[in-house]
């Protein structure tokens, strides 16, 4: 009775042990498996510039100033700090080496969160519908371009190229 008894425990113990075994294995594949899943566009941000499209932060007056003086124009990332394409593009487009070489060759750059400070007042009179709005506008405020939504670092370049050429055939 003794041998039986015996069997039957041990036969548990064996069964827990595989078990826990499975688990164990299941866990440990699956984190080695996760270290896969990592999309190639993450890891092209290396050869990025640190630092990007310069901004002003928030500061439509200095950055109106800056265009004035300068006499360049001005080109706008409207954006809410809870919007993952503004996000994304802050990460990938604007850390792009000729984009960002370009835009702060060309342009005042300004970085506006639409629900701080002037930012309302500012998406009211732009009519901003969506985010994140990219803008160019002369030193006077004038809107001469925008556009709506995500943009990849190579449409954001021939985009403001195209902008400053037209700007540059107006009167």
């Amino acid at each position: 009775m003794n041998l039986i008894r015996s069997l039957c425990t041990n036969r548990i113990n064996l069964t827990k042990l595989l078990l826990l075994t499975g688990v164990l294995l299941t866990g440990l594949a699956s984190c080695i498996h996760a270290g896969d899943k990592h999309p190639p566009r993450l890891q092209t941000i290396t050869s990025r510039s640190e630092n990007g499209i310069a901004f002003i932060e928030d500061n439509w007056d200095a950055a109106q100033k800056k265009a004035k003086t300068d006499k360049r124009l001005i080109f706008v990332d409207a954006y809410a700090t809870w919007c993952g394409p503004c996000k994304l593009l802050k990460t990938t487009t604007f850390k792009d080496e000729a984009t960002a070489a370009f835009f702060n060759d060309h342009f005042v750059n300004l970085s506006l969160n639409v629900e701080k400070g002037k930012g309302p007042d500012l998406a009211t009179s732009w009519k901003i519908q969506g985010l994140p709005t990219l803008l160019v506008l002369d030193a006077s405020g004038k809107i001469l371009d925008q556009s709506v939504g995500y943009l990849k670092a190579e449409d954001l370049l021939a985009w403001g190229k195209q902008v400053l050429a037209q700007s540059s055939n107006m009167p």
